[in-house]
């Protein structure tokens, strides 16, 4: 009996897009299997847009997540894939978003195409093109690698029209999906094809009174009892929203397509319909929603939650990256107090990162850390930074900082070889610590008299500090000086001891480690904020 010497699968590093990149590669071998005799292409991944308000936050996260499928399936695979960012910009306008310009000038377009519906903005030669402009935009400055398709190009150059004269012959088929999951009132006019009324432009929703599948058309009745015979083919008609995704689906070969949870029950019969068709389903993940700070679904239309615009506002590009890369299957904030945390979240994956790059730049270690996919797979020297943003956010606190320039003269006491020019994202942090400051940390900030226990202990700190004779920057010396003090005062739990330097000292709830807040403020200037602390105190 000879001994199976084929070689083990390799293990998958322990990151969520390796999960799906085996999906992926799972789904496109069967295709291929299926079809022996079609030369192999690239696997295609796809994100979809629906121009009918402002590209949010949510659209990057889709578009990124995406893409780090992409690029773990590279990785696994060594084969090529292609990102297709579809927008669907034939579809209509159902009402006007709450958010633009001259919204008056968009109510007599109810119903027309998004891509023949005057942009309110007056930059662009359609409200559809516009919010196509402002997704390319933000992909393009993120470093996206991907190919932008129109849905109106794709409908009116003829790209989908086999694809739409295989749904006029299996028409009543996916009546029979979809007309079950209709009300009454619905179901009576339901068709999947839309076509477009010859004179108004209007998106007909109406029963088909004929459907001619050798011909390629469908006959129908207006409101005002006018029938028409229209082709379904060159961008006469589109389709009905789940048909439509569907349809793409078969008709692009679409092989792998994230959706949110709100949608789950649309893949499914959406899979269906293209099963219908003759074609494969893609695969997919289903992501949890964003949420608002009152717990509500963000929306596009409404535009509540965070704008990418707003973020970067606050914190780099890399942090937004690192929130969409945390657990997509867990619904998450979205909103002004989880920029810090992430932040710092993304600084001490870099870190890790950069560690095992310089051990092995191929290890599954480091391929399952954030860092390498925000990074594209190569992380960087000068990614990173020495002083955490939540540090950075503290030493604003304190110092009343307005500039950069108060920031940078603590981290140069702290570090003399450190500048805007060595440490680039060090700098970022610096800029986004000043405007976090300035809207969320100041006008938030409420200190509290501390108890006979905390004066009695802070006292304490101020003297041992007052009698410190380490290298002043020294975090973790520091830190145990102020951990030893804590016990030494009997606080229970400890933690409570910190939660008191936060609260009577830096006027918040939360603080970073306090030794290396020392080490950086200054040990000489944290006596005199002790001291003018229990000052305050003893005089309210």
């Amino acid at each position: 009996m000879s001994e199976n010497r084929s070689n083990p699968e390799p293990v998958l590093p322990r990151a969520w897009p390796f999960e799906e990149a085996r999906k992926l590669a799972e789904h496109v071998d069967a295709r291929a299997a299926a079809r022996p005799d079609d030369a192999p292409g690239p696997a295609l991944l796809e994100t979809g847009y629906g121009p009918s308000g402002l590209p949010h936050i949510g659209t990057f996260g889709e578009v990124a997540r995406t893409s780090w499928v992409r690029q773990a399936y590279t990785a696994l695979t060594g084969r090529p894939t292609r990102l297709l960012a579809f927008s669907d910009d034939m579809d209509a306008l159902r009402k006007v978003p709450d958010n633009v310009p001259n919204r008056d000038l968009l109510e007599k377009y109810i119903g027309q195409p998004l891509s023949r519906v005057p942009d309110p903005f007056g930059t662009h030669e359609s409200f559809a093109a516009h919010n196509n402009a402002r997704l390319c935009s933000f992909l393009d400055s993120f470093g996206f690698e991907y190919e932008f398709a129109s849905s109106t190009t794709y409908y009116t150059s003829g790209r989908f029209d086999a694809a739409l004269k295989r749904v006029l012959e299996v028409h009543d088929e996916i009546l029979a999906v979809i007309l079950p999951t209709l009300g009454p009132d619905r179901r009576a006019t339901y068709s999947p094809v839309l076509p477009l009324h010859p004179r108004t432009g209007e998106v007909m929703q109406v029963k088909m009174d004929a459907i001619d599948a050798a011909a390629g058309t469908v006959r129908w009745t207006d409101a005002e009892g006018e029938t028409f015979e229209t082709p379904v083919t060159g961008g006469h008609a589109k389709m009905q929203w789940k048909a439509d995704w569907a349809m793409r689906w078969y008709a692009l070969g679409v092989d792998y397509e994230m959706s949110g949870k709100d949608l789950i029950d649309s893949v499914r019969l959406s899979g269906r319909i293209c099963r219908i068709l003759g074609g494969t389903p893609p695969a997919g993940l289903t992501y949890e929603l964003f949420l608002d700070e009152n717990g509500q679904k963000i929306s596009k239309s409404k535009g509540n939650g965070l704008s990418v615009e707003e973020w970067l506002r606050y914190a780099p590009q890399e942090s937004l990256g690192q929130f969409m890369f945390n657990q997509p299957q867990r619904a998450k904030r979205l909103f002004f107090d989880v920029i810090p945390k992430t932040a710092d979240d993304y600084l001490t994956h870099v870190e890790k990162a950069k560690a095992l790059q310089a051990a092995d730049s191929d290890s599954a270690d480091l391929k399952a850390n954030p860092a390498w996919f925000i990074h594209k797979g190569h992380i960087p020297t000068d990614a990173g930074s020495p002083v955490p943003f939540g540090m950075l956010l503290n030493l604003a606190s304190v110092a009343n900082a307005e500039t950069p320039e108060v920031l940078w003269g603590f981290i140069r006491r702290y570090d003399a070889s450190v500048s805007p020019e060595s440490h680039p994202m060090l700098a970022h942090l610096v800029s986004h610590a000043i405007a976090y400051y300035a809207d969320f940390v100041r006008p938030a900030k409420t200190f509290r008299a501390p108890t006979e226990q905390e004066r009695a202990a802070l006292v304490d700190l101020e003297d041992a500090l007052r009698g410190y004779r380490g290298e002043a920057a020294d975090a973790a010396t520091l830190q145990n000086l102020v951990f030893e003090i804590g016990k030494r005062h009997a606080f229970e739990p400890l933690r409570s001891w910190f939660g008191c330097l936060y609260e009577v000292l830096l006027g918040q709830k939360e603080g970073p480690r306090f030794g290396g807040f020392v080490a950086l403020y200054g040990v000489a200037e944290t006596v005199a904020l002790i001291e003018a602390a229990l000052l305050r105190n003893s005089q309210a």
